[in-house]
Parts: C-alpha cells; structure tokens; sequence
C-alpha cells in the first residue's frame, strides 16, 4: 500500500492569487468580479453578449438609467495586445471598461476606456469611462437584442431543448 503525503485541501481557483492562476482562471475571476460589480450598482450584465456586427462582449449591462456598459475582460498583457477587436466594441454602449486584475499592466489600456481592477470576488472602479451615446434607433434595437438574449437564457434553464432551437431560429448566439 502507497500512503501520499499530498495535500487533500487544494485551493480552488478563486482561492489562489492572480498570479498563480492560469488565463483562463484569471478571466473567470475577473468576469466574476466585474460581474459583481455590475449588480452592485443596480446594472443588468450579461455575459458573452453577441453584438450586431458579429463581435461578442465579454460583458453588456444595461444601466438602470437605460445607458449601455460593456466591460472587457483582459486576463494578461498578451491578452490585451493581441485584441484589436475592442475599439469596435464602443458602437454598442455608452460606456466602455476594461476589467483587469491586481497583476495586470495597467499603462497598457487606453485612458479614454473605464477601468475596473479586481481583486478577490469584488473589483473597484479606478477611473470612470467617458461618455458616448448611443443613437436611438441603434439604443432600441440593442436592447431588443439584449431582451431576446437574456429571456432565451432564462428560458434555457427550464427548457434546454427549446433553448436550442430558438437560438438556431433567431440566430442571435
């Protein structure tokens, strides 16, 4: 009989530090903070939230003032220089952040983007995204867009099957 001498209580990944995480446990932490963050404030985020000109936000609140958020999830610097998708992210909000952890490069983001830094499950906001808003007409059919997303997710989680098929039927996702 081989008897280990390993530890049983391994911590989880919300439990370690950033900087023993890997990618994609950072981004989970990060988007978990962001999101606590949101609901904190009274905002309605949903995640992975497809945008009309094919791109998906890493996070698209809705503000209880109507206004638009998306947050942007970076992970690492690598993460951050390798995505030139983001700029084309400000079409659909009024808002853009950045979220990021403690061990993040910060000089990295552009000034004129929000920025959210966690740490643990909760993040703070050091420094406000300016504003730009939205059209009208593009405000009304996002959040139409956004209505249809989140109540097929609900939907979802009593009805799996019809979940599917309203996805391939609006081809929102």
């Amino acid at each position: 009989m081989i008897i280990s001498t390993a530890s049983t209580t391994e911590r989880t990944p919300f439990e370690r530090t950033a900087s023993e995480r890997t990618a994609p446990e950072r981004t989970a932490a990060v988007c978990r903070a962001a999101t606590r963050f949101c609901a904190m404030r009274g905002w309605a985020p949903v995640h992975e939230m497809p945008l009309p000109n094919g791109r998906r936000a890493d996070i698209l609140a809705l503000r209880p003032d109507g206004c638009f958020v998306v947050v942007e999830v970076k992970s690492c610097a690598r993460d951050f220089l390798t995505d030139a998708k983001w700029p084309e992210y400000r079409d659909y909000c009024d808002r853009l952040f950045f979220a990021v952890d403690l061990d993040f490069p910060q000089e990295l983001l552009p000034d004129d983007a929000g920025l959210l830094v966690a740490d643990g499950a909760d993040a703070a906001l050091l420094r406000e995204a300016p504003e730009h808003k939205l059209a009208p007409a593009r405000r009304r059919a996002l959040l139409h867009r956004y209505a249809v997303v989140a109540a097929g997710r609900l939907a979802a989680l009593s009805d799996p099957a019809s979940h599917a098929e309203l996805r391939a039927a609006l081809r929102v996702e």
